[in-house]
């Protein structure tokens, strides 16, 4: 642990003029520590009625706190006070505060600065803006740290990333994961130099918490700007967001005043930076203890590498039903074509809908952390039969308005570098991934080309062969080329009955080798893309059945076939080290 916390002089300030002690000091560089001696008034009691900062009506003070600090008018959100925090996140009487002695100096002697200090603290109760310590979330331990804006906006000098790094210095001495909360207008002015500092110093402890394997996760409230942007919000294995949160480097004022001209609406607010990528998901304020809950319990459970002995149920039998015994028996075979067709059939189901069959407590993770959330690739953390999972798929849509929305599965770079994200946070966790296909392929626009589609299909290509975590690939629908392969570089790669995997579409292929478009389905014949095909080159390990075809009668057989399935596969993994799995995924393409 870091000494720098132990080993300091303190002086004391006082509640009253009875001596009743709060808190000490310690003597960091103070001009005058006397100076801090001063006595705190005690607050008075708070009004009834409170205004709502989005539509200025006026409301009861109680009914506001019952609604987690939300309009019961417009649905605006409140800044949260520390305690109030701490109450909304932590279990009862569990959270314990950590270096709250630590204080600051004026380095650069600013004029008025410590006197400003003395005013916000007698006015807020607080010693600092930023307040640490460790409690418990529906009984799972964590670090917190949270952000108190009524203390200079939440602005980060010298104690506030001293906390944050000495937090993070004994998360990863006892091993626990780290929550913090942001709320701040960015850099502490009056400290000049030594509050960006606190950047490097803040993302320095992160790295080190991180190689440790350790959970970090944020949660951006309004505003999070500036340094503590560019810094430790940003940082997160996962970061959540307020709704309507204001989240950026820049303020929209200093934005507005250097381009001269006005933002859009919405702009840098939650929902645009989920949107462009930045944020996992935005979580209203009455879900986010269930949903922190989940996120520690899963990588609580993930803890144990590669031990795949653990799974928390019995793995019941799967045994389909007697209809699709029967439907398995007589369903006549299919030509290639034929099963072209089905696989780019509408109603066959999606990666989504597997997902959620197959697995328990998916959480949805969002965005590439650099441009944008592609909605043709959606992945997440999810556990099968207690076994914390990350699962990725290519989803299509159901519907002609679903397909467009996520470009009928044909993903954009940033929908490969999203799904990277995970992979590599699935390695970190010790988390096994699955990924479910469905794409004619990558997406051919120039947007695409300009944001580097081959650069982010190879880079998939290159980092999904060394991934020291089991990885299974199911092509569930089409098999688009490079599109395809971009997420199936699997220690295994199964594929249902009717799908199709292809170097490309049989109408390219007739086009481009006998320029003759018309000729697709006899390339289909020639092409060897469906599945039993495929089994018998080695190039898939599983056929799953179909029970006919997949659709919504079948699917839940479909379902219960690959959950059983996935166990088993799972289980070969079990004891074995991260370069063996990585090794045994090199070994499966080295023999083509």
């Amino acid at each position: 642990m870091s000494e720098a916390w132990r080993n300091r002089t303190y002086i004391s300030i006082y509640k009253n003029k009875n001596k009743e002690k709060v808190r000490r000091f310690p003597l960091i560089g103070w001009k005058s520590a006397q100076k801090e001696t001063k006595t705190v008034e005690t607050v008075t009691e708070e009004k009834k009625t409170v205004v709502c900062p989005a539509c200025g009506r006026e409301l009861d003070r109680a009914e506001v706190v019952t609604n987690c600090y939300i309009c019961t008018v417009c649905g605006g959100y409140f800044r949260v006070r520390t305690n109030n925090r701490i109450r909304m996140i932590c279990d009862r009487n569990t959270f314990t505060e950590w270096f709250a002695e630590v204080a600051g100096s004026n380095p650069l002697h600013f004029p008025d600065y410590e006197e400003k200090l003395r005013e916000v603290r007698e006015k807020t109760g607080l010693l600092e803006g930023f307040t640490v310590g460790a409690g418990e979330i529906y009984g799972e331990k964590a670090v917190l740290g949270i952000c108190d804006a009524r203390f200079l906006m939440g602005s980060m000098g010298h104690v506030v990333g001293e906390k944050i790094a000495l937090a993070v210095e004994r998360a990863t001495e006892e091993k626990l994961p780290v929550i913090l909360f942001t709320c701040s207008g960015g850099a502490r002015m009056q400290e000049g130099m030594i509050s960006l500092m606190q950047m490097a110093k803040t993302a320095a402890a992160i790295k080190k918490h991180a190689d440790a394997g350790l959970l970090y996760v944020t949660v951006l409230t309004d505003p999070t700007t500036g340094g503590v942007t560019a810094s430790f919000a940003m940082l997160g294995d996962i970061i959540l967001a307020e709704p309507g949160a204001l989240i950026g480097f820049a303020g929209p004022r200093v934005i507005e005043q250097t381009i001269g001209q006005k933002l859009p609406k919405g702009f840098q607010r939650a929902e645009f930076q989920k949107e462009h990528g930045f944020v996992d998901s935005v979580v209203e304020r009455d879900d986010l203890k269930k949903v922190l809950h989940e996120i520690l319990q899963s990588h609580r459970i993930s803890t144990a590498n590669r031990d795949f002995s653990c799974f928390t149920e019995e793995i019941p039998d799967f045994d389909p039903s007697e209809l699709h015994k029967e439907s398995l028996a007589k369903t006549p075979l299919k030509t290639p074509w034929e099963k072209v067709k089905e696989a780019r059939s509408i109603d066959r189901p999606s990666a989504l809908t597997y997902i959620n069959l197959i697995f328990e407590n998916f959480l949805e993770l969002h965005g590439d952390r650099s441009y944008g959330d592609d909605k043709a690739v959606v992945g997440g953390i999810a556990t099968l039969y207690g076994q914390p999972v990350t699962v990725i798929g290519i989803q299509k849509g159901n519907s002609a308005d679903e397909c467009a929305m996520r470009n009928y599965g044909m993903a954009s770079p940033e929908g490969y570098r999203k799904a990277l994200r995970l992979m590599k946070q699935a390695e970190k966790f010790h988390r096994p991934v699955v990924c479910f296909i469905n794409t004619s392929g990558a997406y051919p626009g120039m947007e695409a080309e300009e944001r580097g589609q081959g650069e982010a299909i190879a880079r998939n290509l290159f980092e999904m062969s060394s991934l020291k975590v089991p990885v299974l690939s199911v092509v569930i629908g089409e098999g688009g080329s490079g599109g395809a392969l971009g997420l199936a570089v699997g220690n295994e790669v199964w594929m249902l009955e009717n799908a199709t995997y292809s170097i490309l579409s049989p109408e390219g292929f007739a086009s481009i080798l006998w320029k003759d478009k018309s000729r697709a389905e006899e390339a289909a014949e020639l092409m060897g893309i469906t599945a039993d095909e495929l089994k018998r080159l080695l190039m898939i390990e599983t056929v799953i059945p179909e029970y006919g075809s997949a659709d919504a009668s079948t699917v839940e057989d479909i379902a219960g076939f690959m959950k059983a399935h996935m166990v088993t596969f799972l289980q070969k993994f079990d004891g074995m080290d991260g370069a063996a799995v990585a090794e045994n995924r090199y070994q499966r393409f080295r023999k083509f």
